[in-house]
């Protein structure tokens, strides 16, 4: 189902771009290939032989306004380079210049955090001054790439949080062994079952689940993070040897998942440690206030939709064993 449900929000999404782009397309959004009028202030002693010469750009108001169908108002003066190269004369905006709309997305669009350039078509000096039409690069489908490249970026990320996981999964599922080899979980589940035992009832004394979920609570506890996903891997794994069922979970199942969601935490993140640094400080109490009343809520909400009927009848521990028909008995 979860599929689908991804499947669903890509196709409308795509849908949406679409939309979107075709819309600027039959509008005209960006003006493509469609010359602005504009005014160069050249530098004194301004030769054209040279490549690069430093000048202003100056852009009237009314004019830009008109010819974009915006509100917006351009600044007064633009510093940038007249450029003359073989296709003719260029302009480039300076780095950190700061664009109306809807120049400032088609920068971010054709050149990123590059300086934005554009064609003076039909360059004249004269007296320190030139008129032109400045041109720029077409814009199409914006929201269409945005998303491709979401996509691409998301992919990207995925497969570096697994690599990064894997090494993780590895060294705590390992020392989990150790600890059951050398009889560390079952101490740990004699210390913690009084306390677990009232959260999940339906465990056995003394089972190895108890001492995983024990790790795995208090590795959320402690702000660990990621360390925390391999214990909790081993708890439903230990929870599964107890299930009747091979595509239903059981209360213990769902309660472990809630109090994972809650996560609360007496130690901030390690992240966020290391991006606010001595500051986490300022959200010790908050975190600690927010999550334990999450856990409380997660808790008393599993318990109580555990006992309505709807839950009970699709329980594997209470729910009567499948029984095969007599044709199909001994086959």
């Amino acid at each position: 189902m979860l599929n689908y449900i991804w499947a669903g929000l890509i196709i409308a999404s795509l849908l949406f771009a679409l939309g979107h782009d075709y819309s600027d397309l039959r509008d005209d959004t960006y003006r493509n290939r469609a010359p602005l009028p504009v005014t160069v202030q050249l530098p004194e002693g301004y030769d054209p032989a040279e490549p690069e010469s430093p000048a202003t750009l100056l852009i009237e108001p009314a004019t830009y306004q008109a010819h974009y169908g915006v509100e917006a108002t351009p600044a007064e003066k633009y510093p940038g380079t007249v450029v003359h190269t073989e296709r003719g004369v260029e302009w480039r905006f300076n780095a950190g210049t700061t664009l109306p709309e809807p120049l400032a997305t088609m920068r971010s669009v054709l050149y990123g955090e590059n300086p934005m350039r554009g064609q003076l078509v039909g360059f004249e000096q004269r007296d320190g001054v030139a008129t032109a039409q400045l041109t720029f690069a077409p814009v199409r489908f914006i929201k269409l790439k945005a998303i491709s490249e979401a996509a691409v970026n998301s992919v990207r990320n995925a497969v570096n949080l697994v690599i990064g996981l894997i090494g993780l999964l590895a060294l705590w599922l390992g020392l989990m062994r150790i600890a059951e080899a050398s009889g560390l979980i079952a101490v740990l589940v004699h210390v913690t079952q009084p306390l677990l035992r009232l959260i999940f009832p339906s465990i056995p004394k003394d089972h190895p689940a108890l001492g995983m979920i024990a790790l795995n609570v208090s590795a959320n506890v402690l702000g660990l993070g990621n360390a925390a996903t391999p214990l909790g891997i081993k708890a439903m794994e230990e929870l599964q040897k107890l299930n009747r069922s091979s595509d239903t979970a059981t209360d213990p199942m769902v309660m472990l998942l809630a109090i994972n969601t809650a996560s609360v935490q007496l130690l901030p993140p390690a992240t966020l440690v290391a991006l606010m640094g001595m500051r986490v400080g300022e959200v010790y109490i908050p975190i600690i206030l927010v999550t334990a009343i999450s856990l409380a809520i997660a808790i008393t909400v599993t318990l109580l939709l555990g006992r309505l009927p709807m839950y009970r009848r699709t329980n594997p521990d209470i729910a009567p064993a499948t029984v095969l028909p007599a044709n199909e008995e001994g086959a």
